[in-house]
């Protein structure tokens, strides 16, 4: 797909440091930014004429020979660039001024300052991207993490496209199958067809079902374990926070209830992001505002992957500790019993009495078992363990979405053969299984959802 226009934008920018580079795409890009281009010997130079993939060394020059700024212009003719059209980018000088200068030349020779997305947009629109390699672009620019990196580079080589195109050739052939079979039943039998679209349908359902299951590890890679902080009031909830942080986030006091709303952090454990949710203490309270608290505490636990519950080792267990356990129930988590630093009435062997969970020693004021826990909680979620290279994590929303329509219809498929419905029929719901998946690659989408993706990125990009 060819453009009419020719886009730019500041695709690196160090501000007022040392470097900026400004991004031109389109068919008269090269053209353009030869008019603007000069050497020393104030000469325009051709960058038409030159070779793909060389930097040429000049001077961006304004009207009546005013010399802008000294650069170097790196050339990717079509379609070896990363938008698969000619491609100029322009190293200038750092700093905002000097870049919204050669911007504003750009500009008034025909250039357009593109859009949020629109360099990958392009990419995608013109082959060189299927729908999912353009979305990882984004994450990996966002990644927080080694797993989370590895992983948006294994989709941005195509990993995501390769399964994709594989199970959809399975669907299309047996469509091609149904449909000439229905067309020609002279030449083409569908005698056993039955049995034979029921064995892939359960097969191409499990290879569905298994990249589903996956999209939870691909989130947690992609966004971090989401790990609730809770217990009774008082605890040393806040406390655990600021002491694993090594900063003071939350506020901590001694008057029962002082958190009452959720408080977000994100830490590393090794290669590992946690997101730490500090929540309020709960309790049983006639405090409508504390009791809003309390109820976003257990949403939170409720959507945790992972749960650090607190308790106090200078108390007698109560039934409030007791009801923190049971909203622990289905989910992995551990105890932590804080306060051992003052004089114990509590003991782990106590704790384990009412529950199985892993029970360690803490002090949020000392720091002990600080490095003990930090070593455990490594070791658990420890995601380079898992190769990216060897698994398929589904990270997006949307292609997660996608996942779940095929999946339904598939098992509608399956429904339908075991009804012993006509042959015919198949053909429906693999079709929208078919066309299913054809939205994570970007064979079916819709135009609205192109570019609603492509606004969601950077400048630039």
């Amino acid at each position: 797909m060819k453009y009419q226009d020719t886009i730019a934008a500041i695709a690196v920018s160090s501000k007022n440091g040392s470097i900026s580079v400004i991004r031109i795409s389109g068919e008269d890009s090269l053209k353009i930014v030869s008019e603007i281009f000069f050497d020393a010997q104030k000469k325009n130079i051709d960058l038409e004429n030159c070779p793909t993939h060389t930097i040429q060394y000049g001077f961006i020059q304004k009207e009546k020979e005013e010399i802008l700024d000294e650069v170097l212009i790196l050339i990717m003719k079509a379609p070896r660039s990363y938008t698969a059209e000619d491609v100029v980018e322009i190293q200038c000088h750092g700093g905002a001024f000097i870049c919204q200068q050669i911007l504003g030349l750009l500009v008034r020779k025909g250039v357009r300052i593109a859009e949020p997305g629109e360099f990958t947009k392009r990419a995608f629109l013109n082959g060189r991207l299927d729908l999912s390699q353009a979305e990882s672009v984004m994450d990996v620019i966002q990644s927080k993490s080694e797993a989370a990196l590895k992983n948006s580079l294994s989709q941005l080589k195509g990993t995501v496209k390769e399964k994709i195109v594989f199970l959809r050739e399975m669907m299309l052939q047996d469509l091609a199958f149904l449909e000439a079979a229905l067309d020609d039943p002279e030449h083409l039998s569908l005698e056993n067809f039955s049995s034979t679209m029921e064995e892939h349908a359960k097969k191409l359902q499990d290879e569905v079902n298994e990249l589903i299951k996956n999209s939870d590890n691909g989130r947690i890679i992609k966004e971090g374990v989401r790990t609730a902080i809770i217990g009774r009031p008082n605890v040393g909830k806040s406390s655990f926070l600021n002491c694993i942080l090594r900063d003071d986030r939350a506020i901590v006091t001694d008057i029962p209830g002082t958190t009452r709303d959720t408080l977000e952090e994100e830490l590393k454990i090794g290669e590992t992001l946690l997101q730490l949710i500090d929540t309020a203490g709960i309790r049983d309270t006639e405090d409508k505002i504390e009791s809003i608290g309390i109820e976003k505490a257990k949403k939170s636990v409720a959507d945790a992957d992972f749960i650090l519950a607190i308790v106090d080792s200078s108390r007698e267990l109560s039934e409030e500790d007791i009801h923190v356990f049971d909203l622990m129930e289905g989910k992995p988590g551990i105890i932590l019993l804080n306060k051992s630093d003052l004089a114990s009435v509590l003991t782990p062997e106590q704790i384990q009495k009412k529950t199985d969970r892993k029970v360690f020693l803490f002090s949020a004021a000392t720091g002990e078992g600080l490095k003990e826990l930090e070593a455990y909680l490594k070791e658990l979620f420890l995601f380079d363990k898992v190769s990216c290279q060897d698994e398929i994590y589904i990270t997006n929303i949307r292609q997660k979405q996608a996942l779940y329509e095929a999946a339904e219809s598939l098992t509608k498929l399956r429904e339908t053969i075991e009804a012993g419905m006509p042959e015919d029929l198949y053909s429906i719901d693999l079709y929208y299984a078919y066309e299913a998946l054809g939205k994570i690659i970007g064979e079916t989408v819709e135009d609205d959802i192109i570019d609603k993706i492509f606004r969601e990125f950077c400048m630039g990009k």
